[in-house]
């Protein structure tokens, strides 16, 4: 099963939409969806700050801002023809 890393933050709003937009997703296309709050870690912060949400398939960032539902099941089509 393949998993999407999505980073977010608290009282963030586009996170929020953007996480309803995983969640549909994952209705149809079912992969382990993992959460991760950039405020717990200084790091993440520093890397992801200005751009979340951040949507990660693979070990690979493949979206940012805003999140679009068609984007992120083509690229969920195609890292499954790359396993």
């Amino acid at each position: 099963m393949q998993k999407i890393v999505f980073y977010t933050r608290k009282k963030c709003p586009l996170c929020d939409k953007a996480k309803r937009v995983l969640q549909e997703i994952q209705n149809e296309y079912p992969f382990e969806l993992e959460e991760v709050d950039i405020e717990e870690s200084d790091a993440l912060t520093e890397k992801y700050g200005l751009m979340i949400p951040v949507v990660e398939i693979a070990g690979e960032a493949v979206q940012y801002g805003h999140v679009d539902k068609m984007f992120i099941i083509n690229r969920l089509q195609e890292k499954t023809l790359d396993l």
